[in-house]
């Protein structure tokens, strides 16, 4: 019987899905642990209170959500590429390149850096459709 192997693309994929959660953490830190009559995280209200949080916090929230979109494309074009038959190594070093390109956005999100933050998203774009492109051009 033969498996199929668990690429560091395929990890980089569950690093990526785990992004948005670190986001939402940081959103919510310093709210937990508060009662929601000290300005608590409200667990009854969470988009709610989220809407009403400022600066860093809402930064990253607006992070969380971007890294949920960039999802779907980016699993797409690693299942797509591993599917084709793209080369290993290439479509590793480029999934790396996206994961670690988004780690640094949220970073430069959170920082409240909006030209770095979109210079950043855009090499992490390009990056993704390196991903994509390697499966057609391979």
């Amino acid at each position: 019987m033969s498996y199929a192997r668990f690429t560091v693309a395929y990890w980089c994929v569950l690093v990526a899905v785990l992004l948005p959660f670190a986001c939402a953490y940081l959103a919510k830190s310093r709210g937990l642990g508060k009662s929601r009559g000290a300005g608590g995280f409200d667990n009854a209200d969470p988009r709610g209170w989220l809407a009403r949080q400022e600066g860093w916090q809402a930064r990253a929230n607006a992070a969380q959500a971007n890294s949920f979109e960039a999802l779907p494309f980016f699993i797409g074009a690693v299942l797509i590429a591993h599917q084709v038959g793209a080369p290993q190594g290439r479509l590793d070093i480029l999934a790396l390149l996206f994961v670690t390109l988004r780690i640094i956005y949220i970073v430069m999100y959170v920082a409240g850096l909006p030209t770095t933050r979109s210079a950043i998203w855009a090499l992490a774009f390009l990056a993704n459709l390196g991903i994509f492109l390697s499966a057609a051009f391979h």
